[in-house]
C-alpha cells in the first residue's frame, strides 16, 4: 500500500517518540483538560509537563523553546500560589488592543525574538558544552510571538489568540522537523483550541457591550 511520504515520515517520527515525550504530551492535554475545569491540579500537573518538556526541547537544541517553557514555568507556580491564596478580585472585562498595546506587541515580538535568537548562542559565549540550533531565527520566533500573546493574554486582550496561534502555526513544522512529532500534535490541538478561544472571547466582548444598553430600559 502507497502512503504519502509525509504520512509515513509522520508514522516513523511517532515510532521514534520516546517515553518522555509522551509523558510531556499527556501531561500537557491533562493540564488544559483540568484547566477547563477550573481545577488546581492544572497547576502541579503542569508543571511536571513543563520540566520533561525542557529536557526534551533542550535536548532537541530548540533553545528559545526551551527559554519560554522557564517563563511558563514561573507564571505556573506563581498561579498556584495565587490560586492557594484564593484572592478574589473582579476579573479585567475582555477587549481589543489599543494602537499603544499594538505597538507594545510588536516591540515585545521583535525585542525577543532579537533576544532569543542571541540566547541561542549564549552557552557557546561562556565557553560551554553546547551544539548549535540550526534553525535558531525560526526558534526564536515561535517564542517571541508567544511572549507577546501572552502578555495579550494578561490583560484579557481578544487578539492574544491571534499572537499565540502565529507561535503555533509556526511551531508546528518546526517540532516535527525536530522530530518531535508528538509535541507537533500537541501544538495542533492547542492551535484548534485557540481558535474557539478567539471566537468565544468575541462573544463574550459583544455579550458586555450589550449590558449598559440593556441596564437602560
Amino acid at each position: 500500500m502507497n502512503i504519502h511520504p509525509w504520512i509515513q515520515l509522520f508514522i516513523d517520527q511517532i515510532k521514534l517518540t520516546t517515553p518522555w515525550e509522551w509523558a510531556a504530551v499527556i501531561l500537557g492535554v491533562t493540564e488544559v483538560v483540568l484547566a477547563k475545569m477550573n481545577k488546581i491540579w492544572l497547576y502541579p500537573v503542569g508543571i511536571a509537563g513543563i520540566l520533561i518538556s525542557m529536557s526534551v526541547l533542550i535536548g532537541a537544541h530548540l533553545y528559545a523553546e526551551t527559554a519560554l517553557n522557564v517563563y511558563y514555568l514561573v507564571m505556573s507556580i506563581y498561579g498556584w500560589y495565587y490560586w492557594i491564596k484564593k484572592k478574589h478580585e473582579p476579573p479585567v472585562k475582555i477587549s481589543w488592543s489599543t494602537r499603544k498595546e499594538w505597538v507594545t506587541t510588536i516591540l515585545i515580538v521583535l525585542v525577543g525574538w532579537a533576544a532569543l535568537y542571541g540566547f541561542n548562542f549564549l552557552p557557546q559565549l561562556i565557553h560551554v558544552k553546547y551544539t548549535p540550533s540550526n534553525v535558531p531565527l525560526w526558534d526564536a520566533w515561535v517564542a517571541a510571538t508567544a511572549w507577546a500573546g501572552m502578555w495579550l493574554l494578561a490583560k484579557r486582550k481578544i487578539e492574544n489568540w491571534v499572537l499565540l496561534n502565529i507561535s503555533n502555526l509556526f511551531a508546528i513544522p518546526l517540532l516535527f522537523y525536530k522530530g518531535l512529532a508528538m509535541f507537533a500534535v500537541l501544538t495542533l490541538i492547542l492551535f484548534i483550541v485557540a481558535i474557539f478561544g478567539f471566537l468565544q472571547w468575541i462573544r463574550i466582548w459583544r455579550a458586555d457591550q450589550l449590558k449598559p444598553a440593556e441596564q437602560q430600559v
